[in-house]
């Protein structure tokens, strides 16, 4: 047991020591990328905002071919529309099925599944679009356009205010409607004639009067959000108007919170007209004003809560970044609060990327490159361990940890450990191979991968076998 209380301090546990937060270039010459998801294996798949999809692999090549490409289908008009959202079935890897979010040329918005395809897996069949859920957007701003898998299994998509400026029709609390919220749609399941289905414990389920697809509400555009790797909590960066930035953080037994837009621009009043009393919202756990820090800033690009295990210096810190400063910031816990810190870049943060081993990156969507977020402090030899990746994660068949990328001049001791602290596979490499594993031999649940070079150092992370 000793053995796995030191694992999981590596894994868990937030480090507070001194750091150097940098970035790296990754991959290059994408045109306005403005989300980045991973599909379960090794790969980042970018989302180009006239409607095309492309792969990057884990060399950071480019696939020349796009996955998707739904250019005819998507409006090519207006800063914040296009095609926008993305997102990976929880069971990509076997069914095929991924969902995107976009602006269709009438101008509205539609959420529709698409299957990978059945002879080429670098490839999407185009024409096996299948639309979820469409809905009107009386202006061309504030689309949200996020999707992600929560760990509950559903769909959460966000949607902006429908824009304008200052949500002139008080659409973020208008129950009525879909704009200013967070959504939560069943994709595994149908009914009353949708091609969806309503969780039961959405806050608004069986409601003949309020949408029943909100999960949360008073939104203004929350243009990026994200999920905690290990605890699921849901962090929303809503993008302010005038004078603010906030980000949110909830559980997702949470449900049907009020984030306060238009009544609230922050912690600061807005336009208070028939809003509910201040003690039925919820307010962010962090902000940022336009000019009274450092260089001036207009709209916030979520990111994620870093849960890889290259930069222990990042352990649990939230990363996000501003559009017009170029700054990219993290929030760090320290006891109820979060302390930001920010530090300055050069680039317009349009989307933050997370890699199937929790690794950070960032897309500039002026020059078009994606970049990796890295810790200057961290040693050249555990650098090259961050090359190693283990995929699909999680895993219901074979388990491929990739050394091919490693620069072999030592040996790596693979260890898979259970959460009783029990080796159940233990091997060594000293050549570029990808070793594999049939996971079927083993109990479904959490392990924690550990690869081990002769220098001492570690690469761990965690393994969820279905």
């Amino acid at each position: 047991m000793r053995l796995l209380a030191s694992i999981l301090f590596l894994l868990y546990t937030s480090i507070v020591i001194s750091q150097d937060l940098d970035i790296e270039l990754f991959a290059q010459n994408f045109d306005r990328p403005v989300n980045l998801k991973h599909a379960g294996d090794d790969k980042l798949y970018v989302v180009e905002q006239d409607g095309y999809i492309k792969i990057i692999n884990a060399d950071g090549s480019v696939e020349s071919t796009a996955f998707l490409d739904i250019d005819s289908r998507v409006i090519n008009t207006g800063n914040e529309r296009g095609l926008l959202g993305l997102a990976f079935h929880p069971n990509y890897i076997t069914n095929g099925h991924f969902y995107v979010n976009y602006i269709n040329n009438s101008g509205n918005t539609v959420i529709s599944r698409f299957n990978r395809s059945s002879t080429n897996p670098l490839l999407a069949d185009p024409n096996s679009e299948l639309i979820l859920l469409s809905y009107s957007q009386p202006f061309t701003n504030h689309n949200g356009g996020d999707m992600a898998f929560g760990q509950d299994g559903y769909l959460y998509i966000s949607s902006g205010d429908g824009g304008s400026g200052g949500d002139p029709q008080n659409n973020s609390q208008n129950l009525t409607n879909l704009l200013g919220k967070i959504l939560r749609i069943d994709i595994d399941n149908t009914e009353n004639g949708n091609n969806y289905a309503i969780p039961s414990d959405n806050p608004f389920d069986g409601s003949l009067t309020n949408s029943e697809e909100i999960w949360a509400y008073g939104l203004r555009n929350p243009w990026k959000f994200s999920f905690d790797s290990l605890n699921g909590d849901i962090w929303i960066a809503d993008v302010g108007q005038q004078e603010y930035e906030e980000i949110n953080r909830a559980t997702l037994t949470d449900a049907g919170l009020n984030y306060g837009w238009r009544c609230y621009e922050g912690n600061a009043t807005f336009n208070t007209t028939g809003c509910p009393a201040s003690n039925t919202l919820t307010f962010p756990v962090a902000e940022y004003n336009h000019t009274t820090s450092g260089q001036f800033k207009c709209s916030i690009t979520g990111g994620y809560r870093y849960r890889g295990s290259t930069y222990t210096n990042f352990s649990g810190k939230y990363f996000f970044a501003d559009y017009c400063s170029g700054e990219i910031g993290y929030l760090t816990e320290n006891g109820s609060n979060w302390d930001m810190t920010l530090v300055d870049f050069s680039g317009n943060w349009v989307a933050f990327g997370e890699d199937i081993n929790g690794e950070l990156y960032i897309s500039d969507i002026t020059s078009g490159n994606i970049y990796k977020l890295v810790d200057n402090l961290l040693s050249i030899d555990e650098n090259e361990l961050s090359r190693i990746t283990a995929y699909p994660n999680p895993s219901e068949g074979t388990l491929n940890i990739d050394f091919t990328s490693f620069p072999i001049n030592q040996k790596i001791t693979i260890e898979i450990i259970d959460l009783h602290g029990k080796t159940v596979v233990s091997s060594s490499f000293n050549e570029a191979s990808i070793f594999q594993f049939d996971t079927a031999n083993l109990t479904k649940g959490i392990y924690v991968l550990k690869c081990t070079s002769d220098l001492g150092n570690n690469h761990i992370q965690k393994l969820i076998l279905e």
